[in-house]
């Protein structure tokens, strides 16, 4: 058990990519996006515990993470360096999320680091200077700080918070995870999609650029997208592997999960339009 402000759970929702499309790129190789990040009540739950001495530590493993690696650590350390704060923390992550899944797992992790020590250290740091030093450790992290289900341009930093309908996922893991960096690279990935807008999404516009590479390079993701689809409009979250399908009812998502093929792992979430962490941020 950990000390201090351990008993407090702060949540890290994972996320969907209801659409995305790249629009470009930028003179130093960032792609140009536009998507929907919907955020899920699903997801990793993190303990700190404020040390003295000025440390940051991560309690515990992560499978594939060493800790100095773990976004959870350098978010932290970030924080610390440009608050110069003295305080140090203890963090313990309970992982659901998986990785390279798509989820934004180590994403959200981080931007809930930001705000839980933002909080416990005293710093009083505001959401636009804690998503700011977030896009400096991924380009997901921002929409995750700001705690909102968004349209997202750029390279995902430029965010417009979005109402999005009531809908239930589930949400389907296949035997293999995704290199974001070997879909992004990939030469006959679509980099030049025409500019769409949020009137065009809401009318049920859900393409994704990724999907046609993720299903050549990852035949196991291509697989669970297919026996997705005999049970409602299948797609793929970000670069995958995960696939997901909407449903206006639990029960209906819930039996979809109940008959998994063997070797593939899933779960059930509800879309949130606001992230549980920003209460406990005082926000």
């Amino acid at each position: 058990m950990m000390p201090g402000n351990a008993e407090i759970v702060w949540p890290a929702p994972a996320k969907l990519n209801l659409m995305l499309r790249i629009v470009g790129r930028r003179p130093d190789g960032y792609h140009l996006l536009q998507t929907v990040f919907q955020l899920l009540d699903y997801g990793d739950d993190l303990r700190f515990a404020v040390r003295e001495d000025g440390q940051v530590r991560r309690r515990g493993e992560v499978p594939g993470v060493p800790a100095d690696a773990d976004l959870v650590v350098r978010a932290a350390r970030l924080l610390q360096q440009e608050s110069g704060c003295r305080l140090g923390a203890e963090i313990e992550v309970r992982k659901r999320v998986p990785l390279g899944g798509g989820l934004g797992g180590g994403s959200s992790d981080a931007a809930t680091t930001l705000l839980a020590l933002n909080r416990l250290w005293g710093l009083g740091f505001d959401q636009e200077r804690l998503a700011a030093l977030g896009l400096r450790l991924g380009a997901d992290v921002p929409v995750f700080v700001w705690g909102r289900s968004a349209w997202s341009e750029g390279v995902g930093e430029v965010l417009t918070p979005l109402d999005l309908p009531d809908s239930w996922y589930a949400v389907v893991r296949p035997p293999c995870a995704v290199s974001t960096a070997e879909v992004f690279t990939d030469p006959e990935l679509t980099r030049n999609s025409p500019v769409t807008t949020i009137s065009i999404f809401f009318a049920g516009s859900r393409q994704n650029d990724c999907l046609a590479v993720v299903r050549r390079r990852y035949p196991p993701v291509a697989a669970a997208l297919d026996w997705l689809d005999r049970f409602g409009a299948a797609r793929l979250t970000g670069t995958g592997s995960c696939v997901y399908a909407a449903f206006e009812r639990e029960v209906d998502a819930r039996a979809v999960i109940e008959v998994l093929p063997a070797g593939h792992e899933g779960f059930v979430a509800r879309g949130l339009n606001r992230s549980p962490v920003l209460a406990l941020a005082g926000l």
